[in-house]
């Protein structure tokens, strides 16, 4: 029997663990935290997974309930293959589409079936990615199905899949060290002080996006100071001691997943808030206002796209600018299509009756700068078409030398809103080069016999951004490619 041993616990070890015990290997599991932070990133995700279907109907076999009563009312619409291919390319800065991304989309609704069979199932996310128009439940942006419970939901279960086909899991148990011979790794050393001899390493333990050295090194300057949405754990501990073997570091080093957060968020996520609660430091309704930086300018156009296309840049774009923050600002005529997250009893914001008195609240902005700036914007809103929020509505400015695409409307109406953001890193995109086995490549693009990768650390999946959703389908793609590759290399 094939021993494989998975450094991590997250959605992608998990994945690659199921995997793995399917084609009958002997499966451990060595996790870094405790059982209280076990799982990654995954935990703090909303949960949501993007994959190409043609219609409501692929749904589904997904979902844990497939007679919710709201079903007949909904209109899920499609999201294609080709629709996958071209929101991916968006975000790669004029490169083709890498061999990964192609795996990505092929493989990603058979992967989610693949789920499903281990009763791993999902949602529909009413609550976040649909508006009701004309009585109805319309999805908009391609991401339609969420585990149940969020991200915390998708790691339970998928441990107890793990479990249920045999898979043992040890907790405070790091792979600090990969055991070599003759150039094959053939086991680990753990923080226990234990060596256990394997067939397979599937390093599954995340990107560096919780080191804020490596974060400098491979992202910029800027970067040290950023909140970290997830675990404390993801220290890039993987990618060192790969790349110590000879391992090719593949990639978009220079990119990340960072989203809007509240500035004054804690550094670090927190697993012991619930997860409706850990999404509230979310800050993702900027298509519905403005964003102004600390010169009090606008800096990008917020409606350029559907947000679950953007925030991930936006996040990034808070980063780059002075001070690494900026502000989100609203007024009355759209604070009930803001997210729960803006309600949240711990969101931070000013509010005042005018836009006048609303200015000088907002700390560490240039107010002279910052006045000019909206009423300019208020003058340049196209007033002759229709705000709908279910579609790229084509209602913007006019005349702005950076306009606003679509959902543009006057602020004109009190109360006004303003939040302070900053940037929270999710994860980070550059990492190792693996074939289509999972087996982790070296420099001359041969395999690291026995060693194998998947996750966060699989390079040359995302690059300049990426759509929302795509990072656990991701996970789970590579992950399944792994333990299958894994399970099945006999030395």
């Amino acid at each position: 029997m094939t021993k494989v041993i998975i450094a991590g616990s997250g959605n992608a070890a998990l994945c690659a663990g199921i995997a793995a015990l399917e084609n009958g290997a002997d499966v451990l599991m060595l996790e870094k935290a405790g059982k209280d932070l076990a799982g990654g990133n995954t935990k703090y995700t909303a949960g949501a997974m993007r994959f190409a279907y043609t219609s409501g109907e692929d749904l589904l076999p997904l979902m844990r309930n497939a007679n919710d009563p709201r079903l007949s009312n909904t209109e899920f619409g499609s999201y294609t293959v080709e629709k996958f291919t071209a929101d991916l390319l968006g975000f790669n800065g004029g490169r083709p589409l890498s061999v990964e991304q192609e795996t990505l989309i092929s493989k990603s609704y058979e992967t989610l079936k693949w789920l499903s069979s281990h009763e791993v199932k999902f949602e529909p996310i009413y609550s976040r990615q649909s508006f009701e128009k004309n009585g109805r439940h319309v999805f908009w942006g391609g991401l339609t199905l969420a585990a149940e419970h969020e991200g915390v939901g998708l790691f339970d279960q998928e441990l107890a899949a793990f479990k249920r086909l045999g898979g043992e899991i040890r907790y405070k148990c790091a792979v600090t060290e990969l055991i070599t011979e003759a150039g094959e790794v053939t086991g680990v050393v753990t923080s226990t002080g234990e060596s256990i001899r394997a067939d397979a390493v599937i390093l599954a333990c995340g990107g560096f996006e919780a080191n804020s050295e490596l974060r400098k090194q491979h992202i910029g300057s800027e970067w040290d100071k950023a909140k970290v949405r997830g675990t404390p754990h993801n220290t890039g501990d993987g990618l060192v001691m790969a790349s110590a073997l000879g391992a090719q570091n593949y990639g978009f080093y220079a990119g990340c997943h960072a989203t809007p957060m509240d500035l004054h968020m804690a550094d670090y996520g927190n697993l012991d808030l619930g997860p409706a609660e850990r999404k509230n430091y979310r800050k993702i309704c900027y298509f519905l206002g403005v964003m102004l930086n600390a010169n009090g300018e606008r800096f990008v156009d917020e409606g350029i796209n559907f947000r679950n296309y953007t925030y991930a840049q936006f996040g990034a774009a808070i980063m780059e600018q002075p001070g690494h923050f900026a502000w989100q600002i609203f007024d009355a005529k759209v604070l009930e299509l803001l997210y729960g997250e803006y309600h949240f009893h711990d969101a931070h914001y000013v509010e005042a009756d005018t836009l006048q008195a609303l200015i000088p609240m907002l700390d560490g902005v240039d107010h002279a700068a910052a006045e000019k700036t909206l009423l300019a914007f208020n003058a340049a809103v196209d007033t002759s078409s229709t705000f709908d929020p279910t579609v790229l509505d084509g209602k913007g400015t006019q005349g702005l030398p950076l306009n606003k695409t679509n959902w543009a409307q006057r602020l004109d109406q009190g109360p006004f809103r303003a939040y302070p953001v900053t940037g929270g890193i999710t994860f980070t995109y550059g990492g190792l080069k693996v074939d289509d086995t999972g087996a982790v490549q070296n420099n001359e693009n041969a395999a690291i016999p026995g060693l194998y990768a998947c996750g966060e650390l699989v390079g040359g999946v995302f690059f300049n951004g990426y759509p929302g959703g795509s990072g656990l389908t991701s996970g789970a793609v590579f992950g399944r490619l792994a333990g299958n590759g894994a399970a099945r290399s006999h030395r």
